[in-house]
This record gives structure tokens, C-alpha cells and sequence, in this order.
């Protein structure tokens, strides 16, 4: 993997792609307020998750993506598990520390949250996947913001709605006009902010390209 400078892109890319999406599962559960509306502050590191989505697939295509999503979603679940399993040990009381009740209140999610959360998100990779595939192999190499751009909106309509869903709206926590004004708020954010990230993405592809034409040289 190492061995060539595509293995290493790779391999970066892949690292702040699962940092970023568990980071936004696991503060997930904290609802902010923009104006009148209430959102999840995991909308935080979506961006990041953004960019390095459409960079994986422009490079190292469905396959590479599709590889990803699983194991991240795995990486997610094994989180949840130590979590649960932490808040069973008892915090120690010899010196001052975080006590159970804290720790709980931040790390205690509930079980419908991280089923909301895990769907959500294998849900929208699958969907982002099959639709910047679906451009590209219209486009080419072509429009590279019709595709980045095109799979971020149709994704995450669905990420915004079926976390806010399952994790809020079916355990009766969301009232209805609650969950569509929440969903559409979160997913108004994240089309806006995939948009200001075009010209991220396009500086990505460059600098990559930059970087891989070094060993295309050697080669």
C-alpha cells in the first residue's frame, strides 16, 4: 500500500474520512439551535467527509468508497460498544474525576441515536456512490462539480431526514413540524456548505494529480 504514492493518498484519505464521520456520530446527539431551528452539531465535520468522499471516488472509484462506508460503519459500531461497555465500570472516587452521571450524560446515547445514526449514514454513502458514478460516467472527466456537487445534495437529503427520524422523530422526542423544519434546516446547511467546497475539491484534485504524476514518471 505504502509502496506507491496512490497507495499513500489512499491511505490519508481514508484516515480523515473515518476520523470525521466517527467524530460526527459520536457528537451526534447534541441539538443546537440556528435562528429558530434545532440541528445536530454532528452537521460540524460533515464538510470534511464531503471532500474526502469525492476524492476517493474520483480516484479509486465505487469499489474503494463501497470498502470504506463498511468498514467506517463497522469503526462505528465498535465505538458505541466500548462506550456502552465503559459506562458500566464504575469512575473511581480516590481522586477528582469525571463521575459516572457526566460521563454518561455526554457518551450515554440511546440505542434508537445510533441506529439512526448507522443507517443514516450507510444509507447516504450508498446513494452519494451510485449517483457520482452515475455523472461521471455521463460527464467523464468532465464537470467535476456537477458530480461532487449533484451526489452531496441527494445524499444528504436522506442522511438529514433518517437520522432526525429514527433517532428523534419515531421515539416521539420530535414533534412532526419539529422533524421536517429540523431536517431541512440541517440539509439546507449541508447543501450550501457542499457548494463553498467546490473549489476545495477541485484544489484537491489538483494537488493529488500533482502528487501521482511523480510516480507515473518513475513508472
Amino acid at each position: 500500500m505504502f509502496k506507491t504514492r496512490k497507495g499513500i493518498i489512499y491511505v490519508i484519505l481514508a484516515g480523515i474520512f473515518i476520523t470525521n464521520a466517527i467524530v460526527a456520530e459520536l457528537i451526534g446527539s447534541k441539538l443546537i439551535n440556528i435562528g429558530p431551528y434545532v440541528v445536530s452539531i454532528g452537521i460540524l465535520p460533515w464538510p470534511v467527509v464531503f471532500v474526502t468522499t469525492d476524492l476517493i471516488n474520483e480516484y479509486f472509484g465505487r469499489s474503494g468508497v463501497k470498502k470504506l462506508s463498511y468498514i467506517t460503519t463497522g469503526l462505528i459500531a465498535y465505538c458505541f460498544v466500548i462506550l456502552y461497555l465503559s459506562m458500566g465500570i464504575p469512575a473511581s472516587t480516590d481522586l477528582p474525576n469525571v463521575t459516572d452521571s457526566q460521563f454518561n450524560a455526554v457518551f450515554g446515547q440511546s440505542l434508537w441515536i445510533i441506529v439512526g445514526s448507522i443507517t443514516a449514514f450507510l444509507v447516504s454513502q450508498l446513494i452519494d456512490i451510485t449517483i457520482f458514478h452515475f455523472f461521471k460516467k455521463k460527464t467523464g472527466k468532465k464537470m467535476i462539480w456537477l458530480r461532487t456537487t449533484g451526489s452531496t445534495v441527494i445524499s444528504q437529503f436522506f442522511d438529514s431526514f433518517i437520522v432526525l427520524g429514527i433517532a428523534f422523530w419515531l421515539t416521539g422526542k420530535m414533534d412532526t413540524p419539529t422533524y421536517i423544519a429540523s431536517g431541512l434546516t440541517g440539509y439546507t446547511i449541508k447543501l450550501v456548505v457542499a457548494i463553498l467546497l467546490t473549489p476545495l475539491i477541485y484544489l484537491g484534485h489538483y494537488l493529488i494529480d500533482k502528487y501521482l504524476e511523480k510516480d507515473e514518471n518513475n513508472g
